[in-house]
This record gives structure tokens, sequence and C-alpha cells, in this order.
């Protein structure tokens, strides 16, 4: 069986939003992508007071200062397309006011005709804490964890009744529901947060840094289910986060999905070997307008599967 094939939609500053992302979504879902997926970044600090996910010295790209909101993107495309399943990779949780999230997913899923992947985080950005977030950073986890438990209730049989730290809902009627019970995935990276989506969620987020710790992770994850007594498969989508050049990279130091886009694809298939259910592809970063963007996202998807990826 195919690996399926997901496709990050156009964020970022060099894109006209209204115009672009409906324009790839829908070319996308006709090239035959399965999924279109959006990150969220909140906002770029200048001067940084840390690097970029939090490791010091490392610049955060200059496309991080033009980002738009996620849920915005995802309505957009929403309206372009049919199939395709929409997907965030991810939504830092503790961002966003518990109630209004779940409401909004909701919504979303409801117009879309139950096509919503809700992909969660806890982020990394003390700027974006500072911001924006409900809770404290030292207190992301917690945060994650209410935030959860929220969108089940919202998302669930009416009267919703849920009695939380941040949030409190005595008895009401919220509404509309989704069109189906809408999947939560995590990313998770260390034992703690693969115990949440063992116990919590429907999938796995991982990000592709290397077919052999992506496998190494995922053997641990199967584990600890087993462990935990977990029934229910767990979904997964690996995120790859692409340097897409104009020709191949020649250098020993060359990282996973850097280089051209046979090279890409060379590291598609090894991760595909993995045996993960579908891969997202971010190819928006390196692409300078919409038409490239569509144009090398056909190359990869048609490449990926003549690999019989």
């Amino acid at each position: 069986m195919a690996t399926r094939l997901g496709l990050s939609l156009p964020q970022m500053r060099q894109y006209s939003i209204g115009r672009d992302v409906p324009d790839v979504a829908r070319a996308a879902e006709a090239i035959g992508y399965d999924s279109l997926w959006v990150f969220e970044r909140a906002l770029f600090p200048e001067p940084a007071t840390q690097g970029l996910y939090g490791i010091e010295g490392l610049p955060w790209p200059d496309e991080y200062r033009d980002v738009a909101d996620p849920l915005v993107t995802l309505a957009l495309a929403a309206a372009a397309t049919e199939r395709a399943e929409l997907g965030s990779s991810v939504l830092v949780a503790p961002l966003h006011v518990p109630f209004q999230l779940a409401k909004a997913l909701a919504s979303l899923d409801a117009a879309s005709g139950g096509r919503v992947i809700a992909g969660f985080g806890t982020g990394w950005s003390l700027d974006e804490y500072a911001a924006s977030a409900v809770r404290p950073f030292e207190e992301r986890g917690a945060a994650l964890d209410e935030i959860i438990e929220v969108c089940r209730a919202v998302w669930g049989p009416d009267p919703v009744v849920y009695e939380g730290r941040l949030t409190r809902i005595a008895s009401a009627v919220v509404g509309p529901k989704p069109a189906r019970p809408i999947p939560v995935m995590l990313a998770a990276g260390n034992r703690r947060a693969w115990r949440r989506l063992v116990d919590h969620a429907d999938g796995w987020l991982p990000v592709g840094m290397g077919a052999e710790q992506v496998a190494a992770q995922w053997r641990q994850v199967r584990e600890l289910a087993e462990q935990r007594g977990r029934t229910e498969p767990i979904r997964t989508v690996l995120r790859v986060n692409t340097v897409r050049l104009p020709k191949a990279y020649e250098g020993a130091d060359r990282r996973p999905f850097q280089g051209s886009v046979d090279q890409i694809v060379e590291d598609l298939a090894e991760h595909a070997a993995i045996g993960l259910e579908e891969i997202l592809v971010d190819l928006q970063g390196n692409a300078r307008d919409a038409r490239e963007l569509k144009d090398v996202a056909a190359e990869v998807f048609e490449k990926a599967r003549a690999a019989g990826i």
C-alpha cells in the first residue's frame, strides 16, 4: 500500500495568502496529495531572545517574519477543496484559549465535511508564550492536557460540562459539532510526551530528522503503548522540512531532505520504509512563489510515486 502524501500550504511572506492558498490547495488535490497542512508561528522577535527551537545561536528563518494564521489558512483551503484532509503540524495549543480553539476546529470540520486533523504541540518560543499563552511556559504540558480534554468535551454530546483550571463549562449546548470525531495528533519527542500521546491522542506527528532516529522513536512509542495497555492503533504522519536546492548537494554533511528533488525523494523512500502511514512534505520555504511551489510539488509527488512511495 502506497504511503499517503501530504503537502504544506503556503503561509510565508513570499505568498499572497488570499490568492495562493486556494490556488495551491486546488492544485495539490488535483496532483493527488491526500492532505494539506499548516504550521503556527505567532511572531518574530527582534532582536531574538533565543535561537530557533530554543537552540542558542541558531537564527530564525527570515520567512518567519510573516506567517499566516493557521486556522484562517485551513479555512481558505477547505473552501477550495473537496477531498484532501486538513491538518495542523502543529498548532501551538497553549497559545490558544481552549474553548475557542475547540469550537473553531469543530466549525471547520463541519464546514469541510469531516476533514480536519487537530495536530497539537507545546511549542518552544518564550516570546510567543509571553505574548499569547494561557499558561506560563513551565506549565505548557498541563495546558495541553486541558486543551485536549476541552476539545473532547466540546466535540462530544450536549450538554457539555467541564471543570478545569482554565475552562469552566457549567452545562451548555455547543455547536456546531464536528462532522465526525476529529483525530487529535501530537508532536512528541520524549518519553513524557509519548505517555501523553499513548494515553490521550489518536496519532503521532514526528519530524524527519533521519530514518534511523525516527524508526527508533517509533519502536519506543509502540513499546510504550503495549506497556500501557493501549489497543487502538496510533496514526502516524511524518513531517519533513525540505531544503530544496537547484542541484544535488555533494557534501558529506548533507542533512536529511536537503538537496535536489531527486535527493529529497531518496530520503522520502528511506523514511517511508519505516512503515509510517503518511509523510507531510513542506516545500514552501524555498519556493519563490506559488507557481514554483506547485511545480515542485508535482515533481516530488510524481517521482515519489514512481519510486514506489
